[in-house]
């Protein structure tokens, strides 16, 4: 089987044989990730009553208890490194290096950390098989990156991406994402059962009635605007909830931006968000010779994006290009 060329390795090891300043604080929780916590509060809460209700109903009260203080610990598995590992296998798709991909990978990896001043042995890599340019931060030790990614572009790009994924985690974002998803499950698994509930009650009644049909939609009313009344510091949040936290993806996609053009890489990821955005101008092109067209998101839809578009990204990284003076 061939082995597939692998890109230049371009990148600039400033700190290869040389001693690492390894600094006192290691990782932390920047305003992006607070926020991202503060708005998953209301989600919660929901959930909590859900499993509350559920275990009660189920097991009575002492055992209730057990299960609903069992789930409320259960966030702390975000941070057990074997729980990480098991969820970006099975979940995430991610699998161990092959030997000759962690000699490529370790390396960047090194100069990375050893710019910013972090253990990279903290962090676990792995890899995606994927022919798209990505990678993710997972959890609260887990890097991720896609076989393209480690074998179609210059190391120094690489270490750019690398460089951004651990702004992700040394800001906080992975683990405060994860821990939020985690906490609101439960919630949202019981909003996608009375959702279904109600279109089955919907179809059900339209076979009666005309008259039915309108009496139900009247209840739900009421009950929607009696939950609005009664409850409306949760509900509120609870809509509002999705806008701010693709507002708090895209702050976050930035800050880490802003991490790696620090470690000096904002050459390197403005060329990779080049790739993103020319990746993006070829299936528009190819959309339009096909007589497509690429329905773009606009209004309130384009406010529920989790990422900045490539322009944004490459405009608050200007900064970062000037020459020093």
């Amino acid at each position: 089987m061939p082995q597939p060329v692998l890109a230049p390795d371009d990148l600039d090891y400033r700190h290869l044989g040389s001693r690492v300043h390894v600094a006192a604080h290691q990782r932390g929780a920047d305003a992006t990730a607070i926020g991202q916590l503060a708005t998953q509060v209301p989600g919660f809460l929901v959930s909590l009553a859900v499993v509350a209700a559920v275990s009660f109903a189920l097991f009575g009260t002492i055992v209730g208890w057990v299960v609903l203080l069992a789930w409320v610990a259960s966030g702390a598995l975000v941070f057990h490194r074997p729980t990480e590992l098991l969820f970006a296998r099975r979940v995430l798709k991610l699998r161990a290096p092959l030997a000759e991909e962690r000699a490529r990978l370790e390396p960047v990896w090194s100069e990375v950390t050893a710019r910013a001043g972090i253990e990279g042995d903290t962090y676990e890599l792995m890899i995606e098989n994927s022919t798209g340019l990505n990678a993710s931060a997972v959890a609260g030790h887990v890097v991720g990156v896609t076989t393209y990614a480690l074998n179609r572009i210059p190391s120094s790009n690489l270490a750019a991406v690398l460089a951004h994924e651990l702004g992700h985690h040394t800001g906080g974002h992975a683990w405060a994402g994860l821990l939020g998803y985690w906490y609101s499950l439960p919630g949202r698994i019981a909003w996608a059962l009375t959702r279904g509930i109600t279109r089955v009650a919907l179809a059900v009644s339209r076979v009666f009635s005309v008259a039915a049909t309108g009496m139900l939609y009247l209840f739900l009313a009421v009950f929607v605007a009696a939950g609005f009344l009664v409850a409306w510091y949760i509900t509120i949040p609870l809509v509002v909830a999705p806008y701010l936290l693709a507002y708090a993806g895209r702050q976050g996609e930035l800050r880490a931006d802003q991490a790696a053009a620090a470690l000096g890489f904002a050459p390197q990821l403005t060329q990779v968000l080049h790739h993103f955005q020319a990746e993006e101008d070829m299936a528009k092109a190819y959309a339009t010779a096909q007589g497509k067209r690429l329905r773009e998101p606009a209004g309130l839809a384009k406010l529920l994006s989790s990422h900045p578009d490539n322009y944004t990204r490459m405009r608050a990284l200007e900064p970062y290009l000037q020459p020093a003076r």
